[in-house]
């Protein structure tokens, strides 16, 4: 991954920030110029809370180029609880623990190393068991 990427990616990555549509008030993640919902311009900043449930899953045993080190391990659509849906790695949680409408919550962990002689570590969000049952 190229640093200048890196930099303009962060928000987004470490924080859940996307974006929410004046116009129709529609959530938008990852952030684009466009709302999906109503095709207006999209700009205004939005932080979403990180809570969310796994809406569907899976585990990845033969894992593609960079990510051979951490497999076994389970990807996840999750709904966070302002609507938009993610992918993400599921940690902090047994394979066979994993299930449909799970609480989870987004944390910041090590996705995978650059493993060029720079030996960049990427880091970004993935999701664990929530310690608490969402309110929506």
């Amino acid at each position: 991954m190229e640093i200048p990427r890196h930099w303009r990616l962060k928000k987004q990555r470490y924080s859940l920030q996307g974006e929410i549509c004046p116009h129709c008030e529609g959530k938008i993640f990852p952030p684009r110029d466009v709302c999906p919902h109503c095709g207006n311009d999209a700009r205004t900043t939005f932080t979403f809370s990180g809570r969310g449930k796994v809406y569907s899953f899976t585990h990845v045993t033969e894992a593609p180029a960079g990510f051979e080190e951490t497999a076994p391990y389970t990807v996840a659509l999750v709904q966070l609880e302002e609507g938009p849906v993610v992918t993400a790695q599921l940690t902090d949680v047994d394979a066979d623990e994993v299930e449909i409408g799970m609480p989870v919550e987004m944390v910041t962990r090590k996705i995978r190393s650059d493993g060029n002689e720079r030996g960049i570590i990427i880091y970004g969000y993935k999701f664990r068991p929530a310690r608490f049952i969402p309110t929506a």
